[in-house]
């Protein structure tokens, strides 16, 4: 722990900014936690009550329905494929695929490069401050040679450097680790958003042939 404490108080021009970054990228992976979760819809509890709106009340009140949900595939989703509705399936499947690309999945990427770059940015920060800090420690070993005095007391110093490429890896590992779950998470839920695509084109198609 003196160790540590030595690292954070006489190399703290290495040290703050790592904790910065640790900090930061906890903050953006809470942060897209929230806006994932904001973001997800039940469909075992939307659908049906969205199915029967369409079929009592029409279009307009299955929209305006849709507009009062929270989840993406309610709110942006299917209400694309609704607004193209009269122009026929073809121009909903359009319309619907046009969303995913330009408004929901842009959104659901949201901070998850800047995550990634502090990860990245961590680790090299840290392996700098490693290097600069055993650059200082031979120089002393080289110094304490030519006095001819001994070079015990220095084995110390280079485990006190490798504390900035442990503070890197700390915070880089986790941050990394998340990129890939959420980048995981998107992939399923891009699958969810296409069959629940799916299952609007199949109840208009019903829609219509009941009338």
């Amino acid at each position: 722990m003196r160790v540590f404490q030595h690292f954070v108080l006489n190399d703290w021009y290495f040290a703050f900014p790592m904790f910065a970054m640790s900090l930061t990228g906890l903050a953006l992976v809470i942060w897209r936690l929230i806006l994932n979760r904001r973001a997800n819809t039940n469909l075992n509890s939307f659908l049906p009550a969205f199915q029967d709106k369409v079929a009592r009340e029409g279009v307009p009140a299955a929209i305006a329905y849709c507009r009062s949900q929270s989840g993406v595939i309610a709110n942006k989703l299917y209400i694309a494929g609704l607004e193209t509705a009269k122009q026929g399936t073809a121009a909903m499947r359009r319309s619907m695929a046009n969303v995913i690309e330009l408004e929901i999945l842009p959104d659901l990427n949201a901070f998850l490069p800047m995550i990634l770059a502090i990860a990245k940015i961590a680790t090299m920060v840290g392996l700098l401050g490693t290097v600069i800090s055993m650059i200082g420690t031979f120089g002393a070993i080289q110094e304490l040679a030519e006095k001819k005095e001994g070079v015990a007391g220095v084995g110390g110093e280079i485990g006190l450097a490798l504390f900035a490429t442990a503070l890197g890896l700390m915070t880089a590992i986790p941050l990394v680790f998340a990129h890939v779950l959420f980048k995981g998470w998107i992939a399923s839920f891009d699958v969810k958003m296409k069959n629940a695509a799916q299952k609007l084109l199949t109840l208009m198609q019903a829609a219509s042939a009941a009338k």
